[in-house]
């Protein structure tokens, strides 16, 4: 086969490229002994390196239990003084909540002596309570002692209302005349 060129331009010669032989031939067994060294050698590294990490791991893991155990003692007796302080504050309140329910008992006795002593010939023989009331009994040596006794108790200011349930003169006694009564006095809100 003729090959002609019309176009005028030299056609390129193709160069010959060197061949690089180790020796002569290409060895396959060092080849192969050269890659399994890189290979090996390659594992191990990939090894030493999760060697490490595993020990920096567990050291961390030990680090990381001590201080759990150190802080379950702390917890341990942080919640021993919380419990320590919910029973100091429970016993206070209790406390605080008596000293507060005394004040109604206290000024009610206080009123009612007071106004009973002040009242002349006025005698109580019973004080009584039920839901919403104080019931007073007693004796007086006249109608008058009784009304100044329920006017006292209304000037005290500390009943809702003080009203006479009975009063009816006392057969008993022949010598002097002397009334038994009894009261209602309606207790204020709390």
């Amino acid at each position: 086969m003729i090959r002609i060129n019309l176009l005028g331009i030299p056609k390129a010669k193709k160069i010959k490229r060197p061949t690089i032989t180790l020796g002569g031939a290409p060895n396959m067994g060092v080849i192969i002994a050269a890659v399994a060294a890189i290979v090996i050698g390659g594992n191990y590294a990939y090894y030493w390196s999760l060697n490490n990490k595993a020990a920096v791991l567990q050291h961390d893991l030990d680090s990381a239990n001590a201080e759990n155990k150190k802080l379950a003692a702390v917890k341990a007796r942080y919640l021993e003084r919380q419990k320590q302080f919910d029973a100091y504050d429970h016993r206070v309140k209790v406390i605080h909540q008596l000293q507060a329910g005394q004040q109604g008992p206290l000024t009610l006795l206080d009123t009612i002596s007071t106004t009973v002593n002040s009242t002349d010939a006025v005698w109580l023989t019973s004080m009584t309570e039920d839901a919403n009331n104080i019931n007073l009994e007693g004796t007086a040596l006249s109608a008058n002692s009784v009304a100044n006794l329920i006017t006292a108790l209304k000037k005290a200011n500390y009943f809702k209302s003080v009203e006479m349930k009975e009063s009816i003169q006392d057969e008993k006694l022949q010598d002097m005349q002397a009334f038994q009564f009894t009261l209602v006095c309606e207790k204020p809100k709390s």
